[in-house]
Parts: C-alpha cells; structure tokens; sequence
C-alpha cells in the first residue's frame, strides 16, 4: 500500500470512527468526577437563564430617561436578595450589586464609577449617557427552561461541569470509557524494575501510551512487551482481543524482524493504511480486526517503536479514535498556530512533526523547536511542549512565520 500524505491518513482514521459510542452501557457518576468523561444524556436548563433581569455590574438601577436629571437614591439590593419595596418611580435610583435581579421599574443601571453622589441625590457624570438596557442581562437571555444546555457526546471540563453545576446536577450519565491494549514490541525491551544490559533499554513506550489513553478518555491496559517472534506476537494480541482498541509501537517497519503486519493479517485484519508521508511516523498502521463470535471489531493502530515516533502518531491518529469510542462528538487531533522565532531548514516530501516549545502571552503564541537528535531523542521531546509541523512541500521557515504545531494536550 502507498504512502498516504498526513491530510489523508487523518481524514481516513475520521471516516472511520464511530457516530455513537462504542458501548452504549452507561453509568452515572457525580459531578465532582465528570473531569474528561463524556456525557451520554443531555443536560437541560431547570429554568430560565438568568431567572431574573441580571445586574452585570456594581451600580445603580434607574430609569433610563432620567439620566439627565437628578435621581434620589431609595434604597440598595445585594445579590440573592429581591427588592421588597414599590417599583421605582421617575426619579428614583436604587444601589445595586454585581449579579442582583433589576427591580420592576428600572431599565438600565450605571455604573458606580460613572456618577456623583451627594446628599443623596445622584448624578451621572459630565458627558456620560445611558441606554436602555445597558448593564442588564434580560432574564432567559442565555436560556429557557427545558432547553439543552450540553448534548450528549460534549467531554467534560472545566465550562461544562460549571454549567451543570448551574442547573443542579450533582449526578451525570456518562459513557463507559473503552479499554485500550497497549503493546510494545522488541527483544530489547525490559520492564522499569529491571536494570538493562548494555544493549537493552527500558519500556518507555507503553507508559507514554497509556498516558495518552487515560488522558484522551481511555482504560489503559498495559501488556508485557512481546519479542520480536510471530509467536511471541501472536500470543500477545490474541490475549488481548477483548479490548475495544490495541495500540502497538514497534515492529511496525520493513526490517527482518517487523512481524505486526503479518500477524495481524492471520487474524484476519484489514489494514486503511500502512504508511504515511511524514517524519517521524512513516510505518503508522491503522486498521481493524472483524468482529467474530466471540469478540467485538477491534480498532488497530501500529506506531514505529522510536519514541518521539510513537507518540507523534499517537496524538494524530489513535488519540481522536480513543475519544470517539468513549463517545465523544469532535474528537480530532488539536493543532493551532504560533509565530516562527527562528528559522527552519528541511529537505521537502514529507510532513514534518519537530519537538518544539511554545509560549503564550497577551501579545499572542511563539514556537521554537528544541532541537534534537531524531526520533529517539527522549530529552528533546520532553523539553518540548507541542509539534511544529512542516508542511511537505517546504524547504526553510522564516523568523515571523505563522506555522501550525500539534498541541500535546487536549
């Protein structure tokens, strides 16, 4: 099979996933543990947002036509608290707080800092001028009662929980999070405990991987790496059949001892792409394995073994694939844009992932690769927070340049 260009690799992993998720088996959890789960019921809106004409800021309610004239203040109204006395009357002004209900009769409230007080008698500012309206969220201008506030499929953070919170519901119905396999191939592998012989090294890939997983929405299962054997292979993945998705990482290449491909073929995998044009990554695998009377399909990603390699097709192609079988509606690969500080030399034909840092300001983001010493390097891509990407048919990047990267983080 060819080498796929980055754009289309990515778009065939999108028109495979799933429209639901995976399990429709759901559980209900309290809000205080909705933290990266997906929502397998809407939420709705228990009344109208706000449930009464919101104060937006510290002031004074009034009616907007008296704005020129003197007002006499009556009285003051805190937030949580409701105005007990008579509507307000043409020239009548009430002090009012950030997030209190507007009393019946008042159309506008000015600010504090916008007006003179004295003898209790208040007037607006040289020069200044109110509206109707003005520093007044109407009541329901955010939402009716009975309206969907989140839909099913929205991951959880931060905005979301706040928004439940809003309407009362300590308890959500999320999606089962689907378990992931994850397999590192290589007789040179040893586990973190074991100190390695000269030739060895340890097992940082699947602890990388699981990571990703359990950030992106998944249950990691970790496996005891697999030498480079068919049968070593084929007793690893066939044990781990019951899993929803295997993520593998080496033995993914065209050497003598890269078996994946064949193994996955005698369990009868069909393979979407072999190999994609970018660097580092170009073995990436995807495919999947049929369902069979005794297990479900199983989603099927072969990522080379160098590390850096590893975890830049993780992030573009089996991360999104994780969230859309936790149930997620966007799931996809995060990227965003940042201004180039120093130049960038390459050879053109292959999308480029470099380990880069970025910085963000008010003035807007920067980016800087790290510098490394390729795909193995460890270091450079800890030192990196995100990818800059290369697009393949470049030859050097400008200091100034806007440049996509591949964010780490979701």
């Amino acid at each position: 099979m060819a080498l796929l260009s980055c754009s289309d690799a990515l778009q065939i992993v999108a028109s495979k996933m799933p429209s639901q998720a995976l399990s429709t088996a759901t559980e209900r959890i309290p809000l205080t543990s909705a933290r990266g789960r997906v929502l397998a019921q809407a939420i709705m809106a228990d009344r109208d947002q706000p449930p009464f004409p919101r104060s937006t800021r510290d002031g004074f309610a009034l009616r907007s036509s008296d704005a020129n004239s003197p007002m006499r203040l009556i009285g003051a109204i805190r937030a949580g608290e409701q105005w007990t006395g008579a509507p307000l009357q043409p020239g009548e002004a009430l002090e009012i707080m950030t997030g209190a209900p507007v009393p019946e009769g008042a159309d506008a409230v000015v600010m504090v800092e916008h007006v003179t007080i004295e003898d209790a008698m208040l007037t607006l500012q040289p020069g200044r001028t109110l509206s109707v309206g003005e520093n007044i969220v109407p009541r329901a201008a955010e939402a009716r009662a009975g309206d969907v506030l989140l839909q099913a499929g929205v991951c959880m953070g931060a905005a979301e929980i706040a928004l439940a919170a809003s309407v009362g519901a300590a308890e959500i119905a999320v999606f089962a999070q689907p378990v992931v396999a994850v397999l590192a191939t290589g007789d040179e592998l040893v586990a973190l405990d074991i100190t390695p012989d000269a030739m060895q090294i340890r097992n940082s890939n699947s602890h990388a991987l699981a990571a990703l997983v359990q950030e992106h929405g998944g249950v990691a299962r970790i496996l005891p790496p697999a030498a480079d054997t068919r049968e070593s292979l084929h007793a690893a993945i066939t044990g781990a059949r019951d899993a929803a998705m295997l993520v593998l990482s080496g033995g993914v290449s065209a050497g003598k001892y890269d078996f994946v491909e064949d193994v996955l073929l005698s369990l009868g995998a069909e393979f979407f792409f072999t190999g994609v044009a970018m660097q580092p990554g170009k073995p990436a695998v995807f495919g999947r394995i049929p369902p069979t009377a005794e297990f479900p399909e199983q989603w099927l990603f072969g990522l080379p073994g160098n590390p850096v390699s590893t975890q830049v097709t993780a992030l573009l192609f089996a991360m999104p694939m994780v969230r859309a079988l936790a149930g997620e509606a966007e799931a996809q690969a995060n990227f965003a844009l940042a201004k180039l500080t120093v130049e960038v030399k390459v050879r053109p034909g292959l999308t480029r992932f470099l380990p880069a840092r970025m910085d963000s300001s008010l003035a807007g983001a920067t980016v800087k690769p790290t510098g490394w010493q390729g795909s193995g390097d460890l270091n450079a891509n800890a030192r990196a927070n995100c990818y800059l990407v290369v697009p393949p048919d470049a030859t050097a990047l400008q200091p100034g340049d806007v440049v996509t990267v591949l964010l780490r983080s979701r």
